[in-house]
């Protein structure tokens, strides 16, 4: 590929790829690629001017020249989003530059005449939806942004008839971009993490395979716990299945042969094998867009409040303008004041300062799933903790397999990570990863694997009966027994690891110890947490006591629960509803899901199980926790704009209605300012609400 040099400076240079025309996929093609190739900290392409602006490190320019020099966009293997922001920018860039444009060749190079001809046509759009309002019973912004533009060219005033209405068609653009751009982001959120699938073999076995080699009609396996990749219909076994993701509806749905399966559901309990109907990306984002649309998700209670004040300030404003009118008997000064109102301020700059921070967060890697759970996570004065996968390290890892009753330590760890690979969590992947290390190949033997939720797993091998998890599933529930003479054995297995155990025909075989080192920045996190206003740091876990107890001295957490199911973490949290308090749950696995339902702001770990990403309304990544401080940081900041929000607005246009009554501003004056304010308030309200010295 073409390219030259057109700036450089020390780590930098802006290079224009010679091309006729760049389409908005090649931008995004060759912008993935720049980011992705070594010694490249930052790269942005504008499709527009063909120019790459590229923030290397070191000595990467020459390597960087000669790979693009060799660049081509027919053979990159690289792959973008189907739906891609940059196309969606353009779109409203354009609409946006026209709209303007359009108003430029009115108002200087049409004849008055024509002008005046346009604005009429222009109007008829308002009248109507104005008349519609009124036919329900509705007095709405609607009735007062036709009255605006009628009393003008009833004036005479059709300049500022044209005026009101351009304003009035930068918001809906405004409003209208900032809400798809919302959508677009919420749907890659919501576009399914599945990267691999178990997939039915001729010969009756199963084999994992990357879902984008699954083809229609292929079988795939699917349970407890795992998200369903592909849309097809159950042809074997049965479940229940969450189908949040495509109806809303939180109650799980009983799955069995012939009933037809979504991509993006989730199993909360069972096993299906599904036959494939449509191949990865088929239809899966259209109804994500179809549900958020529809969803009262991304409605906050401030954005409500707005909106009702709003239209409850609408009939005020008419009857000052009618009361001016009556005692005055000047037109001008009553006109003045039906060019103010409130409802485009409020109702625009609410939504945008919610959506505008949901696409803040997911700047660090945050995901929320609607507005109300920012205004939840700022008003929350509790936060409860799950330890593994959470507070500990999200990749534990296996210390040791004690085996026990002269079994082979391979070959048990073999088996575990046979069983443990179907139900990925942090402990699960521990096993897996490790028999991956030792070069042990775990085919599958099982005859059916069934997941205990917050338990273990059970299933059978050559007939023999595998039982694996928790201490109370394998010793108290499955009442399996130490082998003679190892007890002494037993009770010295180290401390300082989670155990996993192991036991095959009611006889522990084995004990995996699994290291589970606490995160680096989990004691500062809870500290920051506590001096943001959360008065109560509460860990519960399934572990044992003296493991819970040894992690919630390392954390400084205010109070800690052991071996805890997981409807004693969801009674926990309605308890401290009743109590008056709002809760943050913060999980990763499926014992978590319960509590992250219950809780006022879920918060899911990215590398955790389908089940609680799918349950929780924000998702944060797994690299670092100080997510849970920025969002903190976010949400009060958001709640502190849309209080300012509220007391410009308000404020602002009482004193422009003041002006108008005693005289002092003409409508057109009052129009302008009144448009020009809410367009000032809608642009602060999209930018960033952490500065840079204060993002966690």
């Amino acid at each position: 590929m073409r390219c030259r040099i057109l700036h450089e400076s020390r780590g930098r240079m802006r290079v224009h790829i010679c091309k006729a025309y760049m389409t908005c996929s090649q931008a995004d093609i060759l912008e993935a690629w720049l980011l992705g190739f070594p010694g490249i900290r930052e790269a942005r392409v504008d499709e527009r001017t063909g120019n790459a602006a590229i923030r290397y490190e070191g000595k990467a320019r020459s390597s960087i020249l000669s790979a693009l020099a060799g660049f081509h966009f027919e053979t990159t293997e690289i792959t973008v989003p189907e739906h891609s922001q940059r196309a969606l920018n353009r779109k409203y860039e354009d609409k946006m530059f026209f709209h303007v444009a359009k108003r430029l060749v009115s108002r200087f190079l049409l004849p008055l005449p024509l002008r005046r001809i346009r604005t009429v046509v222009k109007a008829v759009p308002y009248l109507y939806r104005a008349a519609r309002s009124l036919a329900g019973g509705k007095l709405d912004v609607s009735v007062l942004d036709a009255a605006s533009v009628s009393v003008s060219m009833l004036r005479g005033e059709f300049n500022t008839a044209g005026s009101i209405m351009f304003l009035l068609g930068i918001g809906d653009i405004m409003e209208e971009w900032t809400h798809k751009k919302s959508m677009e982001d919420l749907a890659s959120v919501m576009s399914l993490n599945v990267d691999k699938v178990w997939v039915k073999t001729p010969e009756g076995g199963e084999v994992l395979l990357g879902v984008d080699k699954v083809k229609e009609g292929d079988q795939i396996v699917v349970r407890t716990g795992n998200m369903i990749p592909l849309d097809g219909m159950v042809c074997l076994g049965d479940a229940m299945v969450n189908q949040a993701s495509i109806t809303g509806e939180p109650l799980s749905v009983h799955k069995k042969p012939g009933a037809l399966i979504y991509a993006g559901t989730v199993v909360e309990e069972g096993e299906i094998t599904v036959t494939v109907r449509e191949e990865k990306g088929s239809g899966r984002y259209d109804r994500i867009i179809a549900m958020i649309e529809e969803s009262e998700k991304l409605k906050s209670s401030s954005e409500a409040r707005a909106a009702h004040l709003a239209d409850r300030l609408v009939p005020w404003t008419l009857g000052a303008t009618l009361l001016t009118w009556a005692l005055t008997g000047n037109a001008a000064r009553a006109a003045s004041i039906l060019m103010v109102d409130f409802c485009c301020a409020l109702k625009l700059s609410m939504p945008i300062s919610v959506l505008s921070a949901m696409r803040e967060a997911g700047t660090h890697h945050i995901s929320v799933k609607g507005g109300k759970f920012l205004e939840n996570y700022a008003e929350a004065s509790a936060i409860v903790f799950d330890k593994t996968g959470t507070l500990t390290n999200a990749s534990p890892r296996v210390k040791a397999v004690i085996p026990f009753g002269n079994e082979d330590e391979e070959e048990l760890l073999r088996l575990a990570a046979c069983l443990e690979e179907h139900y990925p969590h942090s402990i699960a992947n521990a096993v897996v990863n490790e028999a991956g290390k030792r070069g042990l190949s775990h085919e599958e033997k099982h005859s059916r694997v069934e997941y205990i939720v917050a338990h273990g797993i059970a299933s059978s091998v050559d007939g023999r009966q595998i039982r694996l998890g928790s201490y109370h599933f394998v010793f108290e529930d499955e009442e399996s027994r130490i082998p003679e003479g190892e007890k002494g054995k037993f009770e010295r297995l180290p401390d300082e690891y989670s155990h996993l155990y192991m036991a095959v025909d009611g006889k522990l075989a084995a004990v995996i110890l699994i290291e589970d080192p606490l995160r680096e920045e989990a004691s500062s996190v809870i500290r920051q947490l506590h001096s943001l206003g959360i008065d109560r740091v509460v860990m519960m876990t399934g572990d044992s006591e003296r493991t819970a107890r040894a992690v919630a001295k390392l954390t400084g957490v205010d109070q800690y629960y052991s071996e805890v199911l997981p409807e004693q973490k969801a009674a926990f949290i309605r308890a401290e509803h009743e109590a008056g308090r709002k809760v943050i749950m913060v999980g990763d696995g499926i014992n978590d899901s319960p509590a992250l339902s219950e809780s006022d702001a879920g918060v899911a770990i990215n590398s955790g199980a389908a089940i609680a990403r799918e349950i929780a309304d924000i998702i944060i990544s797994e690299d670092d926790l100080h997510s849970l401080v920025t969002m903190r940081l976010l949400s009060e900041g958001l709640m502190e704009r849309i209080r300012k929000n509220y007391r410009t607005i308000l404020s602002f246009n009482s004193f422009l209605i003041l002006m108008g009554v005693l005289g002092f501003f003409p409508s057109a004056v009052t129009a302008l300012l009144h448009n020009a304010s809410t367009i000032a308030i809608s642009l602060h309200s999209m930018t960033n609400l952490l500065p840079e010295d204060r993002r966690a």
